[in-house]
């Protein structure tokens, strides 16, 4: 399944979701980016414009390729664009409840054909899938962050997913120039069931004096050859999305090695959640570590 002219519902007008609206656009797809209100996803496109308008600075697009971009972007409140969309592909809060609600929603409104998808980096595809009428045509399709510039997109298949469903993503996603891995779906699937006792463990790290966010994100960096160091990445990916994910995998594997690091638990509950609030293992505002 090639995906120019194919229709695309992104539900989510965030990050996450406005990433993966460029990289469709970009493949030649016609965009629907879904919000909660019209004002939030006239919102989205307006930054996805923004950072067109960085890679023109940049002279690595034109003005008439940033125009041909947006014009596959179309803002929208209205969930019943789903009905004839080829792929509906669901990038809201990582909020159980609120991606249930979600996957009911589109459900309902979309045509029999309609392949739904969810970006989530840790709640179970199958769930999302039990809520419609449809599990064999739900997967999970993982981008990275940020979308437009990592390479890899983690395919997340249950039981249930049928092969014409996988195909149908794996080829979208290919695509869209992203490198494809699968993962069964098990909690944290595979790159955050490897990632996130990483970032944990560089938490009790530091809680313990061991060494200081410097040292340890410069061991990291030196050491393991790891473009960032665990802290600065909690850091950038949200210490309230780090901190969810590792209560996942903690409660569904219910295993002592998973439980997630006091300090880490301690940071967000003072709304230090990392660059977005201005304050985590660094801080922001005063460019002082």
């Amino acid at each position: 399944m090639q995906p120019a002219n194919k229709k695309i519902v992104v539900i989510g007008a965030g990050q996450m979701g406005t990433g993966i609206a460029q990289v469709a656009a970009a493949a030649g797809c016609v965009v629907m980016l879904h919000d909660v209100s019209l004002e939030a996803a006239t919102a989205g496109k307006s930054k996805i414009e923004k950072v067109l308008n960085r890679l023109i600075e940049k002279e690595k697009i034109t003005s008439a390729a940033k125009d041909e971009l947006l014009a596959l972007i179309h803002p929208t409140d209205d969930i019943a664009e789903v009905a004839d969309a080829d792929f509906a592909i669901e990038a809201a809060t990582e909020k159980e409840d609120v991606k249930l609600a979600i996957f009911s929603q589109m459900d309902q409104h979309a045509g029999p054909n309609t392949i739904l998808a969810s970006n989530t980096s840790s709640i179970s595809i199958t769930k999302m899938a039990a809520v419609t009428s449809r599990p064999d045509k739900v997967a999970g399709v993982h981008f990275m962050n940020p979308v437009p510039l990592m390479s890899l997109v983690e395919l997340v298949r249950t039981d249930q997913t049928s092969d014409g469903t996988y195909t149908a993503v794996r080829e979208l996603a290919e695509s869209f120039g992203k490198t494809v891995i699968t993962s069964k779906d098990r909690p944290g699937f595979l790159v955050n069931r490897v990632l996130i006792p990483f970032l944990n463990e560089a938490c009790f790290c530091f809680a313990e004096g061991v060494g200081t966010a410097e040292d340890i994100d410069s061991g990291a960096k030196l050491g393991l050859n790891h473009p960032m160091g665990p802290l600065e990445l909690a850091d950038l990916i949200g210490l309230d999305t780090v901190l969810f994910i590792a209560q996942v995998l903690y409660r569904d594997f219910a295993d002592e090695k998973y439980r997630p690091a006091p300090l880490l638990e301690e940071y967000v509950s003072k709304g230090w959640l990392g660059r977005k609030s201005g304050r985590g293992f660094y801080d922001y505002q005063k460019d002082v570590k």
